[in-house]
C-alpha cells in the first residue's frame, strides 16, 4: 500500500474517529461485516467536508456538476459545491430522488444540473457501487453526461469495474484497505 498524503491522511484519521465503528453489523444488503461506517458524520462536518471537498476539487477538472442518490450524494455534493464558489469555481449541485415527482425540475432530478452537464456522481460510501450507477443512468436520462463516480470511501473494491463498463471513471478518496480493513466485495 502506498503511504497517503497529507490531506488524505487527515480524512482518514477523521473518518476513523467519527464514521467508522467496529463489533457485528447487518449491511443493507443482508451481509454480515465487522465493521461499518456512516460517512455522514465525516461529511456533515465542517473539518469534514472540507477535507473532502479539498481533495475533490483538486482531483475533478472541467465538472458543471455534482450530486448523486439521495442522501449517501447530498452532504457531499452540496458541501463540494459551496466550497468550490467560495474559491471561484462554478460547480453546481444536484440530487437524485428515489422515485420520479411530478412537480419541480424534471423527474427524478432535484437541484441545479443541466441538459449538456459534464457530471460528478457522488456518494459517501460505496460497497457494491449500485447507487452511483443508478444515478449516472438518471442523469443520463435527464440528458446530461456522467463522467466520473467518485466515492469518499471505496468499502467494496468493486465499483471502479463497474463504472468503466458504462464508461465513468472513478476514484475514492480512500479505500477500505486504507482505512485498514479488507474490502467487503460483491
Amino acid at each position: 500500500m502506498t503511504e497517503l498524503d497529507p490531506r488524505r491522511t487527515e480524512l482518514k484519521e477523521h473518518l476513523l474517529t467519527h464514521a467508522v465503528r467496529t463489533g457485528d453489523f447487518v449491511l443493507k444488503s443482508g451481509r454480515q461485516s465487522t465493521w461499518f461506517i456512516d460517512g455522514k458524520q465525516t461529511a456533515c462536518d465542517p473539518l469534514g467536508i472540507k477535507l473532502i471537498a479539498d481533495i475533490i476539487l483538486d482531483e475533478v477538472v472541467g465538472i458543471d456538476a455534482i450530486g448523486g442518490l439521495t442522501m449517501g450524494a447530498d452532504p457531499v455534493a452540496y458541501g463540494v459545491s459551496a466550497i468550490a464558489a467560495d474559491r471561484g469555481v462554478p460547480l453546481r449541485s444536484f440530487s437524485v430522488r428515489k422515485e420520479a415527482k411530478d412537480h419541480g425540475v424534471e423527474g427524478r432530478i432535484a437541484g441545479a444540473l443541466r441538459k449538456g452537464d459534464r457530471v460528478a456522481i457522488t456518494e459517501d460510501v460505496v460497497t457494491r457501487g449500485v447507487s452511483p450507477l443508478e444515478a449516472a443512468a438518471a442523469v443520463r436520462a435527464f440528458g446530461a453526461e456522467p463522467v466520473v463516480v467518485i466515492a469518499v470511501v471505496d468499502r467494496g473494491g468493486t465499483c471502479e469495474a463497474l463504472a468503466k463498463k458504462e464508461g465513468i471513471d472513478f476514484f475514492a478518496l480512500l479505500t477500505a484497505v486504507e482505512l485498514g480493513f479488507d474490502y467487503e466485495g460483491p
